[in-house]
């Protein structure tokens, strides 16, 4: 507890160990298992200095490669440079991504009660396209499977979000259903388009009708450097302007493919939730939805859209707010204090470690009944561990 709040991080990250891969995936899928690859400089090191200052002393980075191939798209050098200063900035937390009593440690520190834990690498393993789907569904059962073993050790403060490969429509419903058995109620989705198929693509339907059935919750959340079609990757190079492009933007797009198929419509009870992208972007997205396009165009999409956009979102959907973000107080106005969750990103680099402070310095005007909701009963309700 911080400040006599219980704080329900809605958005924390492992960081999977190398040997994961070997010891979890299934022996006829052993031979794919990723590996790390040292990168090595091109150059003498004097005209790498010459070049690129005092980074250029920094270690080489290193990337996980699979079947030959790095998992995530191709980066700027000086990218890699500024990620590389970031993580030994953070060493400790990184290392600490991926032990239970690590975690543990970690979140007393900052006061965290309960945590619900995300992927990292096998966000990306699960999103190169062209991949074998049957390969892809391996990656997703060994690092679920490795994170069940991760939560048993505390699993009433550790929670899943178990990671649904989506390279085969048909065979996601049996995954959830072996979530399930787990104990979790909530799932992992990128936003992006996989395999060609957006989120609204009829293949998916039964999969909608499983969570609801089930009472499984629904996470989206981008990763950026994806191998599958991202927001700004068309037209960018840099870390800079990729990123700020595709956390925000695809999840502005998934909230629209859910809407537009209508998947909202259609599944009534279904939750879905929006991470690390703020919540600044959801007052005008929902205005522009409402007023602007389905104003003037509800006829195109009347049989799926029956209600003003905003209206679903207000009904069965949530997002997480950034401490210091401008607009949250019209964000809480628009969608209402039952909405709003919180996450720390821990450990990844573009959250400060102190962000536990900054909740409380930069939100302290909000009324403690408002911090109570968006720290703690609308994650838990959301999440299905309400008690």
């Amino acid at each position: 507890m911080r400040n006599e709040l219980r704080i329900f991080d809605a958005d924390r990250h492992v960081i999977e160990p190398e040997e994961l891969w070997p010891r979890y995936l299934e022996s006829a899928w052993a031979g794919h298992a990723p590996y790390a690859v040292q990168q090595a400089p091109r150059e003498q090191l004097g005209a790498r200095i010459a070049r690129l200052g005092a980074r250029a002393l920094l270690p080489p980075s290193s990337e996980l490669y699979v079947d030959g191939e790095p998992i995530a798209a191709p980066r700027l050098e000086r990218t890699a440079l500024e990620l590389t200063a970031s993580a030994l900035a953070r060493l400790s937390d990184i290392n600490a991504a991926g032990r239970a009593d690590a975690q543990l440690r970690s979140m007393d520190a900052a006061g965290i009660d309960v945590a619900v834990l995300y992927p990292t690498h096998a966000l990306y393993l699960t999103a190169i396209d062209g991949m074998a789907a049957d390969l892809a569904a391996a990656f997703a059962r060994a690092y679920n499977d490795w994170l069940r073993d991760l939560c048993r050790e505390e699993p009433r403060r550790l929670r899943g979000a178990g990671l649904i490969n989506r390279h085969d429509p048909g065979a996601m419903v049996a995954e959830l259903e072996r979530i399930v058995g787990f104990g979790w109620r909530a799932v992992v989705l990128r936003p992006n388009p996989i395999a060609g198929r957006t989120l609204g693509d009829p293949s998916y339907e039964p999969f909608w009708t499983a969570c609801e059935s089930l009472g499984v919750a629904v996470a989206m959340h981008e990763g950026t450097h994806a191998r599958v079609p991202t927001a700004g990757a068309d037209r960018f190079r840099t870390r800079f302007a990729q990123h700020a492009c595709s956390h925000p933007m695809e999840q502005m797009m998934a909230f629209l493919a859910l809407l537009e198929a209508g998947v909202l419509e259609r599944h009534p009870l279904l939750k879905v939730a929006f991470l690390e992208a703020g919540a600044g972007w959801l007052p005008y997205w929902l205005w522009r939805l409402d007023e602007v396009e389905y104003s003037a165009l509800a006829g195109e999409v009347a049989e799926n859209v029956r209600q003003k956009p905003s209206t679903y979102f207000r009904r069965q959907c949530f997002v997480t707010a950034e401490p210091g973000e401008p607009g949250l107080t019209e964000v809480l106005r628009w969608v209402g204090e039952d909405r709003v969750l919180f996450g720390t990103d821990f450990p990844h680099l573009d959250h400060a470690g102190d962000i536990i402070d900054s909740v409380f310095r930069t939100w302290s005007d909000f009324p403690r009944s408002t911090l109570q909701k968006i720290l703690w009963e609308n994650p838990a309700r959301f999440y299905n561990i309400e008690r």
